[in-house]
Parts: C-alpha cells; structure tokens; sequence
C-alpha cells in the first residue's frame, strides 16, 4: 500500500507520497490543475505496484479538478475535514505550516487511519450538488433583500406610504401589483398630474392583468394618498431610473432563486431520505432540499448526537477534576447554513402549530419550562435532527 496525500490549493496541489512503513516514496512535489500534470499524476499511481490511498481535503471548488481527474482514472480518492486534518497537526510538538509539510500530514493520516476512511462515490455528487444550489439559492436570497431595501427607500421619497396599501409580494413578481404599479406611474407627482378619473381608469386597466382580485378597490385610497403626501424625489427622471431597476433587480432575483430551488427538488426527489425529511412538519419545499444538501449522506454520522455536533448545535461536556459545568451554550462550530435552516423550521413550527408533532410539542415544553427563546427553539432543532436521523437511518437498515 502507498499513501498519497494532497494539499489542494488555487490553481495547483502539493503531492506527497509514503510507502506503507512510513518512509518517503516522493517527496513533495507540485502539480497544476491542468490536464498535462493531472495525467502525469495519473499515470505515477497506476504505475506503482501497490493500491493507493489517495486523501486530500475539500477545498472550496478548488479540489474538483483532481476529484474528475481521479474519478476518470478509477482511482478512489477519500475526502477529509479540514478541521479533522487540524486537529491531527495539533499533536505535533513542533508546529510547521507549508503546503509540503501539510502534504505530507495528509499522506501520514491516510497511512495510519487508511481503515477508517470512505471512498467518495457518485451517489456523493447529488449531495455535492444539492449543496451548491443551496449556496447559490442564499446568495440570490441576499440580493433579492438588498434589492428590496433600497426599492423601499426610494418608494419613501417617490410614493410615500403605498407599501401600507399595496403590499411588497416579491415571491409572485409577475403578479405583484406594487412591482406592476411602480413601473408604470413612477411617483405620486405623475398621478396628481393625470387627475382622479384617468388614474382610476388607468389602475383598473393595470390590476386586471394581476391575479390580486382586491388590489382593484383600493384606487381610490392610493389617489387619496397621493394628494397628501409629500414627496421629495417625485420628478426626478434618475429616481425613476433608479427605481425601474430596483423592480427589474427584484423580479430578476425572485425568479432566479425559484428556479434554483426547482432544481434543488429534482434532485433532492431523488434521494430516499428526502421523502423522510419532506414528511416532517415544519419542512416545505424550500427547506427540504437545503437541509439535505447540508446534511448531506445521512449514513456517514454514527448517530443523531454526531449530527447535532456537524450543524454546531451541541454543548460538548466540560469537566476538571471537581469542577463539572452544568450550563454550557452549543458550540456553533458546525455548519451555519444548516442551523439557520432547522430555526427556520422551528419558526415554521410555531406558525403552524402542528398538535401531533414531537418536535412542536418539545418546543412547547421547553418554553413552558421559561427557557429564552433561542434556547428553546436550539433545543428543539436537536431533537429535529435527532428524529430525522433515526428515520432515515430505517432506510438503510
């Protein structure tokens, strides 16, 4: 057996290789992400005349190129934890930090921990997927929010007050009459000019090409508000200019992330523990395919304990000789993403107050017990996850 560890990094790798009682097969040595040096690479392993361990840590997008480029040769690469890796570095008395030094780290972790390491599979890839379109769904999400904002403030200098009337309905554009409304009378200014009869008329032309079927009575409240209100922007061709494109950036953004999701569903549709995860009260269609996509392959988490600790939502036990701290806060190291979407859960839990769900009837406990509020919520997400484990796990069995 020889052992190959990579340290990936932009644009190129650090490769070091062992044999399988520890010495130097190769001492560390470059490789550029491109197809030359990619089947140098290759080829090196193949020609050895023992089975490789290949390990390497996932790297942002970085570690993909040699991820294909093995996969195409049928050899089995292992992925680990960055943070696992660390943690291994730290028992070295004397620290050293170079991409050769953490090459060859690697390769002595596949070395001795060859037998507790999984090959990355295909099946691996829908997750790996279903995971980028959760990234990509967020930052969507984060610009759709920033468009509304600023679409906000200027509607405080154009249209003061029309968001009480017609309100923000950015999850249909095509349908929203607000969005509608602002393209085509641009300020309060315009609808004092075209007098009370010509605006109506122009208004009820408008909302019948929306599905709001009361957006229509309320011509006469916004023609009301407009002759009351002031305005400081009203006239201003680049306050209109500004404003168009704040409507254009929200409608764009909307359809963009539901057009992500959908993808993130017919991926997510695929997978046998998504019908689990879609079967517990508080899920939807949006959260499905994020929290499967963060979790991941159920099967790599020894238990619900381990997969509360992978989303950062434990409180590991802390004790020294008498002393044994009994209230201790989670630990938030973990992934973000996927605490943010089982609170979302929880909010959804408590809107729709589900009286035979496990995880509604703990929360309600929890709070009854006078617990904070994001302490009852957390304490419930490990429960979530804890009940979603061990159904998905049936799965498998």
């Amino acid at each position: 057996m020889i052992a190959v560890g990579i340290d990936v990094s932009k644009s190129k790798s650090t490769v070091a290789i062992l044999n399988g009682d520890g010495s130097i097969r190769a001492k560390p040595f470059d490789v550029h992400h491109v197809a030359d040096d990619l089947q140098a690479l290759v080829n090196y392993i193949k020609g050895t005349s023992e089975p490789p361990t290949i390990l390497m840590e996932p790297t942002s997008h970085y570690h993909y190129p040699l991820l294909k480029a093995f996969q195409e040769a049928d050899l089995s690469v292992c992925l680990i934890n960055p943070y696992q890796m660390k943690k291994y570095g730290d028992t070295e008395l004397r620290k050293a930090k170079t991409d050769k030094r953490d090459a060859l780290r690697i390769a002595q972790y596949a070395l001795e921990k060859s037998y507790t390491l999984v090959p990355y599979t295909p099946t691996d890839q829908k997750y790996e997927d279903l995971r980028f379109l959760s990234r990509q769904y967020t930052q969507r999400i984060s610009t759709l929010t920033v468009a509304k904002v600023q679409l906000l403030n200027l509607l405080d200098e154009t249209m003061p007050g029309i968001t009480t009337i017609l309100p923000l309905k950015s999850r249909d554009p095509d349908n929203c009459v607000l969005l509608r409304f602002i393209k085509r009378f641009k300020s309060f200014d315009v609808i004092r000019k075209m007098g009370k009869s010509r605006f109506l008329d122009s208004y009820q032309v408008l909302v019948k090409k929306t599905k709001d079927y009361y957006a229509g009575a309320k011509g006469l409240a916004i023609y009301e508000l407009a002759l009351n209100s002031i305005t400081t922007r009203g006239e201003n061709p680049l306050s209109s200019m500004a404003q168009d494109q704040c409507v254009d950036l929200v409608s764009t953004s909307q359809k963009a992330a539901d057009e992500i999701n959908l993808q993130m569903r017919i991926i997510a549709e695929t997978i046998p523990e998504y019908k689990v995860l879609r079967s517990m009260a508080g899920v939807g269609d949006r959260l499905g395919p994020i929290i499967l996509g963060e979790i991941g392959d159920v099967r790599r988490f020894h238990s619900g304990k381990a997969l509360n600790a992978y989303a950062g939502n434990d409180a590991p036990p802390y004790q020294s000789g008498q002393f044994e701290s009994r209230n201790r806060h989670i630990s938030k190291r973990g992934n973000p993403a996927l605490r943010k979407a089982c609170f979302e859960v929880m909010q959804a839990l408590k809107l729709t107050k589900p009286q035979d769900d496990p995880v509604y009837l703990f929360l309600l406990k929890k709070e009854q017990e006078g617990k904070p509020y994001n302490v009852a919520k957390m304490a419930a997400v490990n429960k979530f996850l804890r009940i979603y484990y061990a159904r998905a796990m049936e799965l498998y069995k």
